[in-house]
């Protein structure tokens, strides 16, 4: 199938050339390796988008360029910025706490109802990923537990019968904000390392959104099953570099007054 005319713009045939895009005094940008697959076997048979650090974990089901009606960019994006960036693994359930609170200080969004849903559907079946439930509760919870070694279904019944289903619910919800809260010196501190600007996090995730969108048309125009490619990042500038199976560098620039 034909490329546009402004899709022939971004087609590029050297493997550095995306680089050359940059000033030369602009820091070298930091580099997001991600794959796209038409349909993975991961029990979903999900369309879109895995960073690579993650296409071993069955957790990080991938994603593609749609948004919510509440949040202007993907979840991929919110994988790049608001995880990998951020410095918060793609998985468990400390990591996503941390990473919706990013996610709801770019964009205003309020977090609340995927901690809700995070507490309904995981915590209060007895269960926690990336840790034991134990170690994952408020210090107060854990020291109305016995010393018995219980599984995670034991002690939320425990809890529930110390405090009540409905205020359980609520002290899990609340302990996701607080652990969401702690994270925001780490994340800072992660930004500050890659060389970017943690105050621009808006601008960047409408640039890269822009990127995923415009990447995801030249995929389907090209008919293309399967694609390898990156991000690329810098305070100035971002880019999607696709370079298997065919090549294509697409560039924008991230806006400061977004």
């Amino acid at each position: 199938m034909p490329l546009s005319d402004e899709l022939k713009l971004d087609n590029q045939v050297e493997d550095n050339s995306i680089l050359r895009t940059w000033s030369s005094r602009e820091i070298l940008p930091l580099s997001i390796l991600v794959t796209y697959r038409h349909e993975w076997q991961d029990g979903y048979g999900a369309r879109g988008w895995k960073l690579n650090c993650a296409l071993d974990d069955p957790n990080v089901i991938a994603a593609t360029a749609e948004t919510g009606c509440r949040i202007n960019t993907s979840v991929l994006i919110h994988d790049i910025l608001d995880h990998y960036i951020s410095g918060f693994p793609l998985s468990g359930h400390r990591n996503e706490a941390m990473a919706l609170t990013q996610l709801a200080s770019r964009t205003g969004s309020d977090p609340r109802a995927d901690y809700e849903q995070m507490v309904d559907e995981d915590l209060m079946q007895g269960r926690v990923s990336g840790e034991s439930f134990r170690s994952f509760l408020p210090e107060h919870l854990i020291r109305l537990l016995p010393e018995d070694s219980l599984s995670g279904k034991e002690i939320i019944e425990f809890l529930k019968e110390k405090t009540g289903h409905t205020s359980l619910r609520s002290i899990l919800a609340d302990h996701f904000f607080e652990l969401g809260q702690q994270g925001i010196p780490m994340a800072r501190a992660n930004w500050r390392r890659h060389e970017l600007d943690y105050e621009q996090r808006k601008g960047f995730g409408i640039c890269l959104q822009n990127l995923l969108e415009r990447g995801e048309e030249i995929i389907a125009r090209g008919q293309h099953v399967d694609a390898a490619g990156k991000f690329v990042v810098s305070n100035r500038q971002c880019g999607l570099y696709i370079y298997n199976p065919c090549k294509y560098a697409i560039t924008g620039y991230v806006n400061p007054y977004n």
